[in-house]
């Protein structure tokens, strides 16, 4: 790994980040999709830049920049469609609710999206809840006309903060942010002496990432990669006492439940970062052959004249799209009703509802989230359809 010295670490500050991988021109904004294809051809692109920090473990993105990444009502990242992702939801919902008895009670979700995982602990322990998301769309909502559930377009601020909180929930926007650190200290001091104040955080798990080889999870929008250690860390830093730690959603996901304390930085356990460091070294080491190996795959696809698609246009897709070499690929296939029609930034590739394959009938479907291949295969038996699943 190369030194990248005039960087800092974003989880603990420290300068010992060391530069491990570089991806060149991806697409900036991965989730705002395009209604007409040259205006995708055109998108904005960056670069990445993965350091590690050898101090906390924390996995970071060296060239972010938050001047070009957009998030508006155009941002279009909902999994919720997904029968699969329903139940994942719902049941960590049910969850929280037991765990933390949030029956009657108040609950605020920074990041709220479209609105649909606030609508749904709320509806379940009959809560009251207030989001915030600027990319929240009032007229999606089923539930807009619920006076107990309110949005505000806008990033969570301390100038917007409610009054009452028993539970507030930050789910997949640390990842986003150039400074989580100060974030994070800016909601510890809002939540101020609310000891009882339950918090839950979840971002994706970098250890995941690193130990399955995911190339196609490293995205522009992403700042940080937290991986277990460094998360922990961040949050006992910014004085949060970690309760519950787990991964989630088939390890995918870092699920963290805490509460405001006056914790201070714990020392890190030297074998888990060394641990880490030999996932890095891996991670880097194998990602030029995985890029060869499917671009070879998608070369002989294209030379047989075999009809493949993607499924998944969401930030999956759109690396692996615009990394390799897809000449061969029209289309993207996504569960998502709202991403129709619409085309993935830069590759251009146009996305396509589940219902299109029928008339399509492609030979080959290439999976990128292989936590959904029974239920794409569910779909595609369903249409009576002799198709080949690989995942990516």
């Amino acid at each position: 790994m190369k030194p990248v010295g005039k960087w800092t670490c974003k989880g603990c500050a420290s300068s010992s980040v060391d530069l491990f991988l570089e991806v060149s021109g991806v697409p900036v904004n991965a989730n705002i999709l395009h209604a007409a294809r040259k205006d995708a051809l055109g998108a904005a692109k960056g670069d990445v830049a993965l350091g590690f920090c050898s101090v906390c473990g924390h996995v970071q993105n060296a060239r972010y920049s938050p001047r070009p990444v957009e998030y508006t009502a155009e941002y279009e990242n909902s999994l919720h469609f997904s029968p699969l992702f329903q139940d994942y939801a719902r049941s960590l919902a049910v969850g929280l609710i037991e765990r933390h008895n949030l029956y009657n009670k108040e609950v605020v979700e920074i990041g709220s999206g479209k609105g649909d995982f606030l609508n749904l602990i709320c509806d379940l322990g009959g809560n009251r809840g207030v989001g915030f998301d600027p990319t929240y769309i009032c007229e999606r909502d089923e539930n807009r006309d619920n006076d107990k559930v309110v949005f505000v377009n806008e990033m969570y601020s301390e100038k917007n903060t409610p009054a009452a909180c028993d539970m507030l929930i930050c789910r997949h926007v640390l990842e986003h942010l150039s400074n989580p650190k100060e974030f994070l200290t800016m909601i510890r001091s809002v939540l101020g002496g609310r000891r009882s104040t339950s918090v839950y955080v979840e971002v994706p798990n970098a250890d995941y990432m690193l130990r399955e080889k995911k190339y196609w999870d490293v995205i522009y929008e992403h700042a940080s990669y937290f991986t277990k250690a460094s998360l922990v860390s961040l949050l006992r830093t910014c004085s949060f006492e970690v309760t519950e730690l787990s991964e989630s959603f088939d390890g995918q996901f870092i699920s963290v439940e805490a509460s405001p304390s006056s914790a201070s930085p714990s020392r890190q356990d030297a074998s888990a970062i060394n641990a880490l460091r030999a996932e890095v070294a891996a991670f880097a080491d194998r990602y030029r052959i995985k890029v060869v190996s499917w671009n070879s795959a998608l070369k002989e696809i294209e030379a047989s004249s075999a009809r493949a698609v993607v499924w998944g246009a969401g930030s999956k897709g759109t690396t692996f799209l615009n990394i390799l070499k897809t000449g061969g690929i029209e289309y993207v296939v996504d569960i998502n009703p709202h991403k129709h029609g619409t085309f993935v930034p830069v590759s251009a590739q146009e996305i396509v509802g589940p219902g299109f394959l029928a008339e399509y009938r492609p030979e080959i479907i290439i999976v990128m989230n292989p936590v959904y291949i029974e239920e794409i295969w569910a779909l595609v038996k369903g249409m009576g359809l002799k198709t080949r699943l690989l995942t990516a």
